[in-house]
């Protein structure tokens, strides 16, 4: 039995969870971070960018960070994480997925849910460096999809990978957006697709052949954006294609490791089968936890420390 009783009981205005979900995106301070800022370069001549911050002392141990739709290393949950790792003996490797890092890619493609030769990309250049002998793979919300997805779709991957950790995780890309399209969500949702045009509309000027104007206009939906550029770009037949292939949900089963997923009761861009409670119950290495609160990424415990970023800490010194 694996499912973790949870002890998060927030104050008053962060039990609701639209409050928690805003405020600790856009209200919260943004933790102080030394970051060092390093390129590598992908398979297809494209590159992704690395914010690295680094424990005080010598370490062996680093954490990969992955963040979610739109957003990049140097958001406030990314910063939080990374932080509180450092302090306790933890390197932080932050990723910033293609185009996400304050420069367009190269490549026609960029970035999606279930892009795990990126990861693998990442998990590579970091293991040539010889320094570490052990790598935690943590993700928020899309990041925590794709890092299930690329533990669980292969036989193997490198022994130095430990531990696992999904944070506000879309286990079901479908659901997923079948609730941000509810109406309470439109906020959100108008966020994410009006950076997604935008950067449709940037990477027209260097694909002409493959974007225009016309399929411009097509995009009114986040289903639409997946139907008109994510789908196409990335090899799947269309968006719903791209979601039955991604969604981490399917690939549980074939995790080996301990992995810990945090997803909130009341987050509002999760539907119910992203809360994997019978498959936890049946697997030793699957520690889910699903608080009453704390929304989306929102789990204020103080400004300095969230109750996310302690758990996490607790998770990999078990």
């Amino acid at each position: 039995m694996s499912l973790i009783k949870s002890n998060y009981k927030p104050t008053f205005p962060f039990k609701n969870g639209h409050f928690s979900t805003i405020y600790s995106a856009k209200l919260r301070p943004s933790p102080s971070l030394i970051q060092e800022r390093e390129r590598i370069q992908l398979f297809d001549g494209d590159f992704m960018d690395i914010d690295w911050s680094f424990s005080k002392t010598p370490t062996q141990k680093v954490t990969i960070l992955l963040h979610g739709l739109e957003g990049n290393a140097q958001r406030t949950y990314m910063k939080g994480q990374a932080k509180i790792l450092n302090q306790n003996g933890w390197d932080a490797a932050a990723v910033n997925f293609r185009g996400c890092s304050g420069e367009a890619n190269i490549s026609y493609q960029s970035y999606n849910a279930g892009k795990t030769d990126d990861l693998e990309a990442v998990i590579n250049s970091i293991l040539k460096k010889n320094k570490y002998s052990e790598i935690v793979l943590m993700g928020f919300s899309l990041g925590g999809n794709l890092l299930l997805k690329y533990l669980g779709e292969r036989e193997s991957f490198p022994k130095e990978i430990k531990r696992a950790v999904a944070i506000s995780t879309p286990l079901s890309l479908k659901g997923s957006l079948e609730s941000l399209n509810e109406f309470s969500n439109w906020v959100y949702r108008n966020s994410f697709l009006i950076n997604l045009r935008k950067k449709y509309k940037s990477k027209m000027k260097d694909f002409p052949e493959k974007m225009n104007p016309s399929d411009y206009k097509k995009i009114t939906s986040l289903l639409q954006f997946d139907n008109v550029y994510t789908a196409p770009a990335h090899g799947f037949k269309d968006a719903f294609d791209y979601y039955e292939k991604n969604s981490s949900l399917q690939f549980l089963p074939n995790i080996e490791i301990p992995v810990y997923i945090l997803n909130a009761e009341n987050d509002s861009f999760l539907s119910s089968d992203c809360y994997p409670i019978a498959l936890a119950s049946k697997m030793k290495n699957l520690y889910l936890e699903i608080p009453k609160y704390g929304g989306h990424v929102g789990y204020h415990q103080t400004n300095k420390l969230y109750y996310s970023e302690e758990r996490v800490v607790q998770f990999l010194k078990e």
